[in-house]
């Protein structure tokens, strides 16, 4: 058979292999380079994006959970008052020479605080001195007529009617001394009145009345005097409390009363009942209770609020942590406690105050590292670094 013939060249035919133009194998070749390098950016990206997730350890401030013995109190909030307090006022009017104390230092009974010009009232005493003398020299007169009409009516050269006018003019005269007398005292006391004097010892207030104006009883209080130490604290007591302590036998002699600032520290002197009222306040229902109180130091101050603790009874052993400490939300108080390196959540409720610290009845069981610096970017189960806080610190 002929190669040359068709059937031949049919029988034999070999369908050539077609050629991938350049420019496609070009276009791949750069989108597997570009998703590769996508794949590796990407990759890149979410390590990084890894690392910068991961969290960090937060340093925090912490003190133990400490069990201590805490006697039994009741808080209240309590008044300063003064045990003495004095307006000073003037008794008579006249020209204000002179003010003789420093505002604000302490004063001594009957140290002179004002001087009120005393010319006028010197002039009055000695007026009224003259007058009883004029009065006592119309006595000695009198006195004498009587006694001559008194012997001349026991003979028939006098008459009755004589010796009694005679009586009537000398008693008279024993009145108008008496009048006299009176009017010199009171000139005496008015003249007294211009040196004003403090009645009480005390620290004094500033002055309301500069020397040079006329100062009169309708001036009003000048200064103010209150006496210092010792000092009470008044405090509204509810009637159960009272009827309470009735009831358990308690004696206010072993009542002990201290007081605490505003930051929790406890004033240093303790104090003593001296008087509850004898009548109840139907608005409140309290009954008043008053205190006294060393003030050596002047800390307290007339119409200062205090908190007011009592204890009483044998002291418990009770869990305490610093008020710096506490949280609240609307679940009510928590803490936040460390473990294992991890912070979480612990829901308390307190028992009152103890000093610096607050008594915890519920949710701590002791010697918990409990968090109190630190506080503001916690949250449950982040990591933590616990340092211990001293004792000086970790109730601020």
């Amino acid at each position: 058979m002929s190669i040359g013939s068709t059937d031949a060249k049919k029988a034999f035919f070999i369908t050539p292999t077609r050629k991938r133009p350049r420019w496609k194998s070009i276009v791949e070749a750069t989108t597997r380079a570009a998703v590769g390098g996508s794949l590796m950016v990407y990759a890149s990206i979410a390590s990084s994006s890894a690392q910068q997730q991961a969290p960090a350890v937060v340093p925090v401030g912490t003190v133990k959970a400490e069990r201590k013995p805490i006697a039994k109190t009741k808080n209240f909030v309590g008044r300063v008052e003064a045990i003495n307090k004095v307006e000073v006022h003037a008794r008579v009017t006249g020209y204000l020479e002179d003010v003789q104390f420093k505002e604000g230092e302490l004063v001594k009974e009957g140290q002179h605080l004002y001087h009120i010009e005393k010319n006028l009232f010197q002039a009055a005493v000695d007026q009224a001195a003259g007058e009883l003398a004029d009065d006592k020299a119309k006595k000695l007169l009198t006195a004498v007529e009587y006694q001559r009409a008194d012997t001349l009516a026991k003979t028939s050269a006098g008459t009755i009617e004589a010796r009694d006018k005679a009586l009537t003019a000398d008693r008279d005269a024993d009145a108008q001394i008496m009048m006299a007398q009176a009017k010199l005292d009171t000139a005496n006391i008015n003249l007294g009145y211009t040196d004003i004097v403090s009645p009480i010892a005390g620290k004094i207030g500033r002055t309301k009345i500069a020397k040079g104006n006329v100062v009169s009883p309708e001036s009003g209080t000048l200064t103010t005097i209150v006496s210092q130490d010792p000092m009470y604290v008044l405090f509204p007591v509810s009637q159960r409390d009272i009827s309470h302590a009735r009831e358990s036998g308690l004696d206010i002699e072993g009542i002990k009363v201290r007081l605490r600032f505003a930051d929790g520290k406890t004033y240093g002197p303790e104090g003593k009942i001296d008087f509850i009222d004898v009548t109840i306040d139907r608005a409140t229902d309290t009954v008043q209770v008053r205190a006294v109180f060393p003030n050596p130091s002047g800390a307290l101050i007339d119409g200062q609020l205090w908190e007011v603790d009592l204890e009483a009874g044998k002291p418990d052993e009770q869990i305490v942590v610093p008020q710096a400490a506490l949280l609240t939300d609307q679940q009510g108080v928590y803490v936040f406690i460390v473990e294992d390196g991890k912070v979480a959540i612990r829901r308390i409720k307190t028992g009152g105050a103890s000093g610096a610290d607050i008594i915890v009845s519920e949710g701590l069981s002791g010697n918990e590292l409990v968090v109190v610096q630190g506080l503001e970017s916690l949250k449950p189960g982040m990591a933590v670094r616990a340092t211990p806080v001293p004792a000086a610190l970790n109730r601020s």
